[in-house]
């Protein structure tokens, strides 16, 4: 179900191993989380969910939510501790298991105020500054405190989507501790198009899905105020289930109505003409 190459996949998983953190970017819809949980599947060699944790960066994610700071503690009332936070807690667990992959996923991982987020990891992450010989004391510290470091076995996946505007450019500093995978929408990959056909959707709505997506994507790709990173991805018409027999044309038009073309509003918002014209032609008999 991720609709990728094996060496693709292959490629992603040996960049995992040697720089310890990958991102994932694309545009809307291409399958960035999904893809992301399965990788970290794959890395660790079982469905370990004991080893694998998820968070979302969003303008206000701070260091405090990230590593440790101090909250108002739950059973006193009014009073403020020094309290852990989830990715100090999930490094701990992976010291404790050095014979074993911890994967952590970071969805819109620039989103965030990387920075003031990361702190003193951001030299933590990088792959030849793990272990204790680069152990440094964290901003928050506790009496006797030994100085902290992010394990060996600890790997990195942040999802990036390459379609939102309001996203500021990720920082550099950053950028130079991750390896890049770039997801493109996969209409026309036999990979995707087998996928639907081996769970019984009708070829006719196959081939219509295809056609009509790699039609607006090209459009989408030549206007100079979006391009490519703007294309709608194959996810949209992912259904759940291994049976998608029951599927017909209504299914397709309920997708274009109520999850692509409130997307188009949004990209040509300045042009209700054009978003009336992709309308049609996506739903044209």
């Amino acid at each position: 179900g991720v609709f990728l190459p094996e060496v693709e996949i292959l490629q992603a998983l040996d960049r995992m191993r040697s720089k310890k953190n990958l991102i994932l970017q694309g545009a809307p819809g291409v399958g960035k989380t999904f893809v992301a949980r399965k990788l970290a599947y794959a890395f660790m060699e079982e469905k370990a969910h004991d080893r694998l944790e998820m968070v979302q960066f969003h303008q206000t994610f701070s260091y405090e939510d990230f590593i440790r700071g101090y909250r108002p503690l739950p059973d006193q009332a009014g009073t403020f501790g020094l309290q852990d936070a989830i990715f100090y807690r999930f490094c701990k667990r992976a010291e404790d298991d050095p014979d074993r992959d911890y994967v952590f996923i970071i969805d819109e991982i620039n989103r965030g105020n990387l920075g003031q987020i990361f702190g003193e990891l951001l030299m933590l992450i990088e792959s030849d500054k793990r272990g204790p010989d680069f152990a440094v004391p964290l901003v928050y510290q506790r009496n006797n405190e030994q100085r902290f470091f992010v394990p060996a076995n600890v790997h990195l996946i942040g999802l990036m989507n390459l379609a939102d505007r309001s996203l500021a450019i990720v920082d550099y500093a950053l950028r130079r501790r991750f390896a890049f995978m770039t997801l493109t929408p996969q209409y026309s990959s036999s990979i995707f198009r087998k996928w639907l056909l081996d769970r019984q959707m009708n070829p006719d709505l196959v081939d219509l899905v295809a056609s009509r997506m790699i039609a607006l994507n090209q459009e989408i790709t030549d206007d100079p105020l979006l391009g490519e990173n703007y294309q709608v991805g194959h996810s949209f018409f992912c259904p759940k289930g291994e049976d998608f027999s029951g599927l017909d044309r209504g299914w397709y038009e309920g997708i274009i109505r109520t999850e692509i073309v409130p997307l188009l509003k949004e990209y040509w918002f300045d042009n209700a003409k054009r978003v009336e014209q992709a309308q049609e032609g996506l739903l044209a008999k």
